[in-house]
Parts: C-alpha cells; sequence; structure tokens
C-alpha cells in the first residue's frame, strides 16, 4: 500500500551531507518539504536543486524545512552541491539524503519493493523517484506530486500548494482553482450559513455549496 495522504511519513534515520538524523525529530514543530530525485549530476535535477536553493528565504518565511533524496552516496552529494550551487548562484544549505540502499524511495512507496541499483546504473533505473512531498508539523503527508525524468518541476506552484496547505490548516477554509495569497477562499460545506457569517462575515454564495469570503487575516 503506498502512502496516502494523512498517513504518518515512516521515521526513517537517513545519511546525509549534513549527518545523520531522524526524519521525525529534524521536522520538529516544522512543515516539511521532501524533494526526490533518480541520481546526482544529472541536468534536471541540478537546475530544479538550484531553484530549491534560490528559494531559501520563501521556505524560512513559511516555516518550512526541505530535505532532497538521491540514490548516490554522501561523497557524490557533497561534490554535487558545487555545481548545484553554480547553476543556482547561491548556497545550497538543505542536506540531501544519500539513498543509495532505496530505504527512503521504497518506504515513501517511490520504487517497486524489488527495485535495485546495478552496477553502471543510470537515471532510468530510479526513474520514478521523482517526486514531492509536503508534510505537516503533525508528520503527516499533506500532498505528494510525481513526474517525469524530462520535465522540471514548477516551484512556483509547489510555493502555492503550500500557501493553500498552510492557509487551509490555519483558517479551517478551502481554497479554489488557481488559488494565491490575497485571493478568496471557501468555506467548508460543514460550516452552515450562520456560523460562516459568525467566523467570517460578508461571504458570497456561488451556489448552495460554493461560498466565497476574504481569506482571514493571518495573527
Amino acid at each position: 500500500m503506498g502512502l496516502r495522504i494523512n498517513d504518518t511519513i515512516p521515521d526513517l534515520t537517513v545519511e546525509t551531507d549534513q549527518g545523520s538524523f531522524s526524519l521525525h525529530e529534524w521536522i520538529g514543530d516544522s512543515w516539511a518539504i521532501l524533494f526526490s530525485h533518480p541520481k546526482d549530476f544529472t541536468p534536471v535535477c541540478t537546475t530544479e536543486f538550484g531553484a530549491v536553493a534560490q528559494l531559501a528565504d520563501e521556505w524560512d518565511k513559511r516555516g518550512t524545512k526541505v530535505i532532497g533524496v538521491s540514490v548516490d552516496g554522501v561523497e557524490d552529494h557533497v561534490k554535487w552541491k558545487g555545481d548545484i550551487e553554480q547553476v543556482a548562484g547561491t548556497k545550497a544549505g538543505f542536506p540531501i539524503i544519500a539513498d543509495d540502499g532505496l530505504e527512503v524511495s521504497k518506504a515513501f512507496d517511490m520504487l517497486p519493493a524489488e527495485a535495485y541499483l546495478p552496477d553502471g546504473r543510470t537515471p532510468a533505473d530510479s526513474a520514478t523517484v521523482r517526486s514531492v512531498f509536503i508534510i505537516g508539523p503533525d508528520k503527516q503527508l499533506k500532498l505528494s506530486m510525481t513526474y517525469p525524468m524530462n520535465v522540471g518541476r514548477n516551484f512556483a506552484e509547489v510555493l502555492r500548494a503550500l500557501d493553500g496547505l498552510q492557509t487551509a490548516a490555519k483558517h479551517n477554509v478551502a481554497t479554489p482553482a488557481n488559488w494565491n495569497v490575497g485571493d478568496d477562499v471557501i468555506i467548508p460545506t460543514a460550516v452552515n450559513d450562520d456560523d460562516a457569517k459568525k467566523k467570517f462575515g460578508e461571504f458570497e454564495t456561488v451556489l448552495p455549496y460554493l461560498r466565497k469570503t476574504k481569506a482571514p487575516k493571518s495573527a
């Protein structure tokens, strides 16, 4: 059975270029995003990790830690960081898990259970390790996305999704299609009109089951 939304993520002890630690302890009370990659020194992955590095201030604003996963070892990760930082034009301060035994990839259901890494492997041998996992402070999976090897991830969308998740969790609302910070939010159907008025003030009833209101101010 694969890892599903609201499942608690496995509390694995991982080896990274910044030392070994438990995933749950590393997350602590923060939000976290795990980005997985099939191999070090590959072109699309290098640009993606560069994009993650460039967004360091944005992750910090959202109280979110980021961690990479690649199926090579720590020594390769340390060398690869140099390339990532060259592409990004900034420091890549996040850790990268050395998943050369595929423990993380299998635990997060990114690869078949029988998967292995043959000698002389290529990125194709771990192609499905191309996922994003957004994890809440409760250590539960909140969102996952999986991409093919030839399409780079859109980190503006990852940020947008993170903003939506945090807004929904804080204010008990939902967000409509193409929502961005500052846009109207959706009042859950479980909240009746009287309670909605008390909690949110004015709202627009588009359909009996679709009510929109101004996004609550963050405290």
